[in-house]
């Protein structure tokens, strides 16, 4: 069965870290495009993050770049996505999902996903 589970959500305060973990089951990640996205309440969803499965290549939006890390753990099947110098306006469900192809398929919200894990960023 093919499964995507985030993980590593919480409350945290405005500045601190958080370490999401995107996990796969019945099948092998590092084979895929991953990418990360967020939705708030009220607003579009938003492409944040992708990791490309041919050249390892990275895509950050603009409001995360500099402050956002994403890396895979293949031994774990896992991604990872490193979120520091956390703002209140990341707040929102974070979503991993997976495409056989590239970023620019995965961002366009193809593929496998997630159910999401909730970060809300508040003092």
């Amino acid at each position: 069965q093919v499964q995507l589970v985030e993980s590593g959500g919480g409350l945290v305060q405005p500045g601190g870290s958080l370490r999401l973990s995107c996990a796969a089951s019945g099948f092998t990640l590092d084979d895929y495009a991953i990418g990360w996205f967020r939705q708030a309440p009220g607003k579009e969803r938003e492409g944040v993050s992708c990791i490309s499965n041919s050249d390892g290549s990275t895509y950050y939006a603009d409001s995360v770049k500099g402050r956002f890390t994403i890396s895979r753990d293949n031994a774990k099947n896992t991604v990872h996505l490193q979120m520091n110098s956390l703002k209140p306006e990341d707040t929102a469900v974070y979503y991993c999902a997976a495409d056989p192809h590239s970023c620019r398929a995965v961002l366009t919200g193809t593929g496998y996903w997630g159910l999401g894990t909730q970060v809300t960023v508040s003092s």
